[in-house]
């Protein structure tokens, strides 16, 4: 189930981005310049609109599939909670110094 949401999730994703992009940034429509050409067949206003609200959607859908995958894999992670909390299994403890050498006499 959490793989499924979570391909779902990342086309919306990419809707989302997708629609984000295609805006200008005055809010005009489809960011191609003028209402001529591929928003011809809406006006300038109501492709702003729609763009808009497409946008809103996407939003509330991205939100509700983040919480859904937060919250079905919260519990995933075990007891431990940090990598650091956790112990070695199978470990060994350094090996000690080696003992200083004697210092050698001086050759005359």
């Amino acid at each position: 189930m959490s793989t499924v949401l979570l391909i779902i999730h990342l086309f919306v994703t990419l809707a989302l981005i997708g629609v984000v992009l295609i805006q200008r940034s005055e809010g005009g429509g489809l960011g191609i310049g003028t209402s001529q050409g591929m928003g011809s067949f809406m006006s300038g206003r109501g492709t702003a609109n729609l763009l808009t609200r497409a946008t809103g959607i996407l939003a509330a859908i991205f939100f509700a599939l983040s919480l859904a995958l937060a919250l079905m894999n919260r519990g995933t992670m075990g007891s431990n909670r940090s990598i650091l909390d956790s112990v070695p299994a199978t470990g060994t403890a350094p090996a000690p110094p080696p003992p200083p050498a004697a210092p050698s006499a001086p050759a005359n």
